[in-house]
């Protein structure tokens, strides 16, 4: 059989076993950690112990799918979302906003400065190192595999190894110090609405519908007898990546040095946004079906994250795990400050629910954010969800993935770790004094 046979039917045989071991361990269900996460697991202990009987062009083609499948996520983030009235975005999103912009800015600052100040003079980790919080908080397994072409280009083969393990580790810190969060937030009586885990309905816990109650994985926008309106969904996607890879070849053509280890993903968004735009201009927007791309970026994700965390390379880790240790915890303590320190100045109403919300996006994923946005509002009583979704149409192009996060990486190769410290200090400071407006106008 071909290696893409063999990478296909294991990374689907992981996806089920992860599956079916969350549904039969508790511990799992209360941890919410996601089937592909566990897969990926099991796949990693599988590769350690007999690694060496397996064909080594199988792992390497499995080291490449999260590079590839990045560029599918990030092409459908606005595909088929309806473009809202920028000044009701702005009005509900702008306090979320802030609060997300100094999380972020704070994981450059607390990374860079930590790597370039600290690890790199103890330890011998190149000072990009500081890159990783945001990289594998904010950006996750997806914006760590979009990136390892840009890891190989500055000659740091580590680098993919070791943002796989930050943005697993993430994933955990935003789920177990998130809920840790969310108890505390209810024993100070600043939530009521908390719907512990034993409260939960058998389903909720095993993940799965009732046969009564399946939703609808979105509409088919064409009637199959022309095309099948998924393979019209997944065109539409292609043809996204490639206005993407068209506008990265043209910013390599520019010859400016920062745009040779450029990832593809972040500007397959671009596509998708633009190809949006045109659809809406052209009276086509209709065929396109967000519900019919989020199925499509979800079973990209999961595929995504289960060979991202199967192929981590144990022995890289183990050889910096000190300097690992140190970053995730520096990375931990700040999104921890700026939640409960800055949450409650920049946001008026409910802040705790859309600080929450935050917390998770900026150290696991989306998902991450809005399961513990579930957990202190099931009945969605608040602002918190709709402002969390607005939020995110500002903050996704610039951070967790989006081109800051593709520049960052670039600069501290070409221009020094100091310079872009300084930047990212600056930004800070900006972002901090748009808090303290915030603060002051509710207060007054």
């Amino acid at each position: 059989m071909s290696s893409a046979v063999v990478v296909f039917i294991a990374l689907c045989g992981l996806l089920v076993a992860g599956k079916f071991v969350r549904i039969r361990i508790p511990l799992l269900q209360r941890l919410y950690l996601p089937s592909s996460v566990i897969g990926g697991a099991i796949g990693l202990v599988v590769m350690s112990l007999v690694g060496d009987a397996i064909d080594p062009e199988i792992p390497g083609a499995m080291r490449r799918v999260p590079g590839f499948l990045i560029n599918v996520v990030f092409a459908t983030l606005f595909l088929g979302v309806p473009i809202p009235n920028f000044r009701r975005v702005v009005s509900l999103a702008f306090p979320q906003l802030v609060l997300g912009q100094i999380m972020a800015w704070g994981q450059y600052v607390v990374g860079l400065g930590l790597a370039g100040f600290v690890l790199s003079r103890l330890f011998g980790v190149p000072p990009c190192f500081g890159n990783l919080i945001e990289i594998g908080f904010e950006g996750g397994h997806g914006t760590v595999g979009g990136m390892t072409e840009s890891f190989l280009a500055a000659g740091w083969s580590d680098g993919a190894a070791l943002g796989f393990t930050v943005a697993t580790a993430g994933m955990i810190v935003g789920i177990v110090v998130g809920m840790a969060l969310v108890n505390w937030a209810q024993g100070k009586g600043i939530v009521k609405e908390v719907v512990p885990f034993e409260r939960r309905r058998w389903r909720e816990r095993l993940g799965v519908h009732l046969k009564s109650s399946r939703p609808a994985a979105g509409f088919q926008t064409v009637m199959s007898d022309s095309i099948d309106s998924l393979a019209w969904h997944l065109a539409i996607v292609g043809v996204s990546i490639a206005i993407g890879a068209g506008i990265l070849t043209l910013l390599r053509l520019t010859g400016w040095k920062v745009f040779n280890g450029f990832p593809l993903f972040p500007l397959c968004m671009i596509g998708g946004i633009l190809l949006q735009i045109v659809a809406k201009a052209i009276g086509k927007n209709l065929l396109i079906d967000h519900g019919q791309m989020a199925r499509i970026s979800g079973a990209s994700l999961d595929f995504l994250v289960v060979s991202a965390v199967a192929t981590i390379s144990i022995d890289v880790v183990a050889a910096n795990w000190i300097p690992l240790v140190a970053l995730i915890l520096a990375g931990t303590a700040w999104s921890v400050f700026a939640v409960l320190w800055f949450g409650p100045r920049c946001i008026k109403e409910a802040w705790f629910e859309r600080a929450i919300a935050d917390f998770g996006q900026a150290t696991g994923v989306t998902a991450t954010g809005l399961m513990l946005l579930r957990t202190v509002d099931p009945e969605s009583k608040t602002c918190a969800a709709a402002s969390f979704g607005y939020k995110q149409l500002l903050h996704e192009p610039i951070m967790g993935g989006g081109l800051w996060t593709a520049f960052a990486f670039t600069l501290v190769i070409d221009w020094g770790w100091m310079k872009v410290f300084a930047v990212s200090c600056v930004m800070l400071a900006f972002w901090i004094g748009c808090a303290h407006f915030l603060s002051r106008r509710k207060s007054s």
